[in-house]
């Protein structure tokens, strides 16, 4: 009896020690899977912490090919504005006026900023493309410049004078001498005009038709030569100090051929080229031009 008595004893004692050491490492299993699992959702929280500020530095990139004066460098200014906001512009640098278009149609710019809606229209005519504008920036007056004469009224008979060979700044510059009354063209001929539609040319010029950026290279051959405001501004020519003649600000040329912000239809509501382009018709920019071209570069009213 004794012995059984003992016997049961040992036994209870077992099974408690045994329950009691179960419950122990019942414990320690718990709290093991509870640092597991806090530590599983620490790296969870990082992981989206990190995704987040990865997705808010995230800037929208558009990328515009411009001329260098003034269009690049008002690019630039731009570029400050807008990467406050989230929005890195990028500027390709282009010298000529066919590269910019053929780019925006082929896809490899966004945009670009260089011409004039005449331009645009007619290189859109000549090479199938559905390039539009989407925003005015400045007007950049045209000059007749001289390195022969001082003064229009110089112009001997049978002088040479060049032109831009482009059929819209041709136009404009023909506009431009008829203003100054050096020809006159026909009736309704206006932006569409040629020298063809010259029907008074009283001092018997003859016009020498040239690219456009090369028009100052050719002053020392010409009596004189009508120039677009940016290769003026490129080739050193100030429009106050060394223009002979300039476009009247409320003629037909300022009304026609302000200078635009161009991509292709596709792309005319990309809110980031909106955007460039309020930025570019901003107060800050407006001061920017006054401050800096001398006259050459005019902003948008």
């Amino acid at each position: 009896m004794k012995k059984n008595f003992l016997k049961n004893t040992i036994l209870s004692t077992v099974v408690a020690v045994t329950a009691l050491s179960a419950v122990g490492c019942g414990t320690d299993s718990s709290k093991d899977a509870a640092d597991s699992s806090a530590q599983s959702n620490d790296a969870n929280v990082e992981q989206e912490s990190e995704s987040t500020a990865q997705s808010t530095n995230e800037a929208t990139t558009i990328t515009v090919g411009a001329n260098i004066t003034p269009h690049s460098e008002l690019l630039y200014e731009a570029q400050k504005i807008l990467a406050k906001e989230g929005i890195n512009l990028e500027v390709v640098e282009i010298e000529d006026s066919t590269t910019p278009n053929t780019g925006v149609f082929e896809g490899t710019l966004d945009a670009n900023f260089f011409q004039h809606v005449p331009y645009l229209e007619n290189w859109d005519e000549e090479n199938g493309a559905d390039l539009v504008s989407i925003g005015a920036v400045h007007y950049e007056p045209f000059g007749v410049y001289s390195k022969n004469i001082t003064s229009l009224d110089e112009l001997e008979d049978g002088a040479k004078i060049a032109v831009p060979n482009n059929p819209t700044n041709e136009a404009r510059a023909l506009l431009l001498l008829e203003q100054e009354g050096i020809i006159k063209l026909a009736d309704g001929a206006g932006i569409e005009a040629t020298i063809n539609d010259i029907v008074e040319n009283p001092k018997n010029v003859s016009f020498v038709e040239i690219d456009p950026a090369q028009l100052v290279n050719a002053l020392p051959d010409v009596s004189a030569a009508v120039i677009n405001g940016n290769y003026a501004l490129e080739g050193g020519l100030s429009v106050g100090k060394d223009a002979l003649a300039v476009e009247a600000n409320d003629g037909l040329a300022a009304e026609t051929y302000a200078n635009i912000i161009a991509t292709r239809e596709a792309n005319k509501d990309n809110p980031a080229l909106l955007r460039l382009v309020e930025v570019l018709q901003s107060d800050e920019i407006k001061e920017y031009i006054e401050a800096n071209y001398d006259g050459a570069v005019v902003p948008v009213k």
